[in-house]
């Protein structure tokens, strides 16, 4: 099969994937072997490629925002026929047994697995993955249209509730992505008024077509204090905008995987009056199946840029540089 293979961590600029022939993968008694027919781009991909993620597992097929049919089934799996679309996401695997795990927290595992990290992903013509951590795609979505609710429509799923935002809220959205453009559609369809900071006048255009009630840079005042906020993008400094224009009370939630350094604040200035601040660390398949639903019920609107699997280091170079509208998608024949 084709596939996009990373060989060594490498600047996206570099070229770090290679375009190779490899075996398609074995099939585990509990596994669904899909035929990809899309993989969404999602920023954890870049930072696994750029050595931003430890332990990379090399070589690396990335990708985990898939969409593809059920091509063979193992002797003990059952949830899934040959021909079924299925999706697979961030979450290859978690133990069951642990206290997080049995606590409904299975995002936090700490020997969970996930896809195109600690096994190969997406970027390719097939994929095979526990059928336990597959999802039933809701067919009111073309396969691009759902390729990025998988990681960016289920990440921000849960950071939209870990946030606390309520309807009559305020939700600040840090960064403009594709993760941001679900959780902004999601928002509003709950009631909340919605602030989006990004630098891109494309992205702020964006955000106004999907139901922003302002867009501006963070650099510039906000109508309103915010009640909640959520920083999507993974610069640390963003902690401070937000904290600057956060109500008190308010949470900023951060959805990435990682983060640059959050600058030294003045308590004072940014963090008394119970202001708070926490992490998003993954999602559980729980929070997938309801943003699943939730998605198909609004319905979310998804806007994908649509690319051939051949140019994967220019998109991750475009999404660096910030310049995907939307998200990103791989279309596979």
């Amino acid at each position: 099969m084709k596939a996009m293979v990373l060989g060594a961590i490498r600047s996206a600029a570099e070229n770090p994937l290679e375009m190779m022939d490899v075996p398609v993968p074995a099939v585990g008694p509990e596994d669904v072997l899909l035929k990809v027919r899309c993989c969404g781009v999602c920023h954890t991909d870049l930072h696994a490629v750029e050595g931003e993620l430890p332990d990379v597992k090399l070589p690396l097929i990335p990708g985990h925002e898939v969409i593809g049919v059920v091509e063979r089934v193992g002797e003990r799996a059952g949830r899934f026929k040959v021909g079924d679309r299925v999706g697979a996401a961030w979450l290859r695997w978690a133990c069951g047994v642990c206290r997080f795990c049995r606590s409904g927290r299975e995002n936090l595992c700490e020997t969970a697995r996930f896809n195109g990290y600690h096994a190969d992903g997406g970027y390719s013509e097939y994929m095979a993955l526990p059928e336990k951590f597959a999802y039933a795609v809701p067919d009111r979505f073309a396969d691009e249209e759902a390729a990025p609710l998988m990681c960016a429509g289920i990440v921000g799923y849960r950071a939209l509730e870990l946030s606390g935002i309520q309807s009559g809220g305020t939700l600040g959205l840090y960064g403009f992505g594709g993760s941001a453009h679900i959780a902004l559609q999601i928002a509003k369809h709950r009631g909340a008024r919605i602030f989006v900071f990004t630098r891109s006048v494309e992205h702020q255009e964006l955000a106004r077509s999907l139901g922003a009630d302002w867009a501006g840079t963070v650099k510039d005042d906000p109508p309103a204090k915010l009640t909640n906020a959520i920083i999507f993008a993974p610069v640390g400094s963003l902690y401070l905008d937000a904290l600057r224009v956060l109500d008190r009370g308010g949470t900023v939630a951060s959805a990435g995987i990682h983060m640059s350094p959050i600058p030294e604040m003045d308590y004072d200035q940014y963090l008394y009056h119970e202001r708070k601040m926490l992490s998003v660390a993954n999602a559980t398949r729980k929070n997938g199946e309801e943003l699943l639903r939730i998605a198909a019920e609004i319905p979310v609107r998804t806007t994908v840029q649509t690319f051939p699997l051949e140019k994967a280091n220019d998109v991750l170079c475009l999404l660096k540089a910030g310049k995907v509208n939307g998200a990103a998608v791989f279309k596979i024949s």
